[in-house]
């Protein structure tokens, strides 16, 4: 179904001077639906508007495959607003058309063609272009979204399975290619339904150049991955899971982005969505740049992003990737590599009001999802609402717990009895946060090793402590969170270029683990009512 377009016919442009109000001040929710391309008609003619913030520009233009990429046949202009924004209308051209941003910058002679970083889909990795997209699509997952609230409180029964979609199962006989969103959409719900996770979590969908980053380098903030698919098949893929009674978190990363040449770093030839001082804009760990969520036109940019994926793609929460990092000045620095905040402290004053705003924002207008934080220190009242000092969120990944407790099954039983605080700890803390209980990728990564392999013992010790460990996992307070494979006990550790381990549940012994995992599930039976017929409709 195709969208009524904008008649920009007196106006020229779709972005009024209260969208540059709202930007302006960091408060815009939505700027995805003013800023990057958008079929329109102008004087009856159908083609498409682009807008791109490049404050620091002396040239703008869009090049595509409609005009041979020649920079400068196709200018946009800048708007008299003092916003930074350019605008322009281009004839004849609409969806699928492929486009890049050619800027020449007013400094040191530097130009540069840049993806549009509102764009709604991008080429396929490792090429680079944005693509003119159209969202519409016929959603039939109303029954989900009406009762929805009742399993997305934080005080629901949730079990959120973990999901890397382009590992979790490989097609062997196509050259071991990933599912594609369609076929994922099937394959997951019904496995999810087996083993009785209430929902799914996905690594990062967002575009990101590097693969093997798992999506946690993202560029595209407003654009699922094409690896696996258009924004429809994507669509799909939440509908289709909301029919079966699933919900859908999505890792969001706004802590840090890449540095490749053709996104959002050093855009407009100065430091405009990274911090422009050396000592705030890298990140030491992540190799990554950080952004500047003191200027306001980022945090509406970000804040639209969030607003996206809830708004557009239905999804039923966020998880907040590398909170600390958000929280800390001095997070992976050394004395002398920070700079103190204006009282003289460690803390990101900036980053703090930030995550405040985008959880206020998002319970106003979506009271029934979740926000949940990866935060792994002490900082108090993550899950404190705003009104009373807290950040806002809704749950927090309690890392504390995961540590102790792996620390304690990794040992040899007859050991275990002179550690028991690393049992007894968490309970003292258990209910100063609403916390996840989280078992996730990072913990079967980077020669770590699977949690089956972690367990002390030969094979039938090991499925018999790692049965244990989940025993323990589910009757201990907080919500309950599990990487994919570890659900079967897969004996390898997980590789992004291959899929799970799925022939092990062939033997009864995985198979029996799979099956305690979803007697502990939280909730029980899923409410009916919730499940629509695969082919019913909304």
């Amino acid at each position: 179904m195709q969208q009524a377009l904008p008649d920009i016919t007196k106006t020229g442009s779709i972005i009024t001077d209260y969208d540059v109000y709202l930007f302006r001040q960091g408060n815009h929710s939505h700027l995805h639906e003013r800023m990057g391309s958008h079929p329109a008609v102008a004087d009856g003619v159908r083609g498409t508007f682009f807008s791109v913030w490049a404050p620091n520009a002396a040239e703008v233009s869009v090049i595509g495959n409609f005009n041979g990429w020649e920079a400068g046949s196709d200018p946009l202009g800048m708007r008299s607003d003092d916003s930074g924004i350019w605008e322009g209308f281009i004839p004849d051209i609409g969806h699928g058309t492929l486009y890049k941003y050619h800027i020449k910058s007013r400094y040191n002679d530097y130009s540069v063609e840049k993806g549009d970083p509102f764009a709604y889909f991008w080429e396929i990795p490792p090429k680079t272009a944005s693509i003119v997209w159209d969202l519409a699509y016929v959603w039939r997952d109303r029954a989900w979204m009406r009762c929805r609230e009742e399993d997305n409180t934080p005080d629901a029964p949730i079990s959120v399975y973990e999901v890397h979609p382009g590992s979790w199962r490989k097609v062997l006989e196509e050259e071991n290619r990933s599912l594609n969103y369609r076929e994922l959409a099937t394959e997951l719900a019904e496995y999810m339904l087996e083993a009785g996770f209430t929902h799914v979590e996905f690594l990062p969908v967002m575009e990101h150049p590097f693969y093997a980053s798992w999506g946690y380098q993202t560029l595209g903030y407003f654009a699922p991955t094409s690896r696996y698919g258009t924004p429809q098949d994507f669509m799909n893929l939440m509908e289709h899971l909301h029919q079966r009674g699933i919900g859908v978190f999505l890792d969001w990363v706004p802590s840090h982005f890449p540095s490749d040449g053709y996104g959002l770093s050093y855009f407009d030839g100065t430091h405009l969505y990274e911090h422009a001082l050396p000592g705030q804009r890298y990140h030491p760990e992540w190799k990554s740049y950080i952004f500047n969520l003191g200027r306001n036109e980022v945090r509406s940019f970000l804040l639209s992003s969030a607003l996206f994926w809830l708004e557009r793609y239905h999804a039923d929460g966020l998880r907040v990737d590398a909170v600390s990092s958000m929280l800390y000045l001095d997070y992976a620095r050394s004395a002398g590599e920070w700079i103190p905040n204006v009282y003289g402290g460690r803390e990101n004053l900036e980053s703090i009001g930030f995550l405040r705003k985008v959880n206020d924002t998002i319970h106003a207008n979506f009271p029934d999802v979740l926000v949940i934080a990866e935060e792994a220190t002490s900082w108090p009242g993550v899950t404190a609402p705003t009104a009373t000092g807290g950040l806002g969120f809704d749950l927090k990944w309690n890392m504390g717990w995961m540590h102790d407790t792996l620390d304690y099954f990794v040992l040899d039983p007859i050991f275990r009895k002179y550690r028991p605080d690393l049992l007894t700890f968490s309970i003292w803390y258990a209910f100063r946060e609403r916390y996840i209980l989280p078992l996730s990728h990072d913990e079967v990564v980077h020669e770590k090793g699977s949690l089956a392999g972690k367990m002390p013992g030969d094979e039938w010790r090991k499925r018999a402590n790692l049965r244990l460990l989940y025993g323990y996992m589910f009757t201990h307070p907080g919500k309950k969170l599990l990487f994919m494979g570890d659900e079967f006990g897969q004996w390898s550790e997980w590789s992004h270029d291959a899929g799970l381990e799925w022939d092990l549940l062939q033997y009864p012994s995985h198979r029996g683990i799979l099956r305690w995992v979803a007697d502990l599930r939280c909730g029980g039976v899923r409410r009916e009512r919730c499940r629509e017929p695969r082919r019913g409709g909304g």
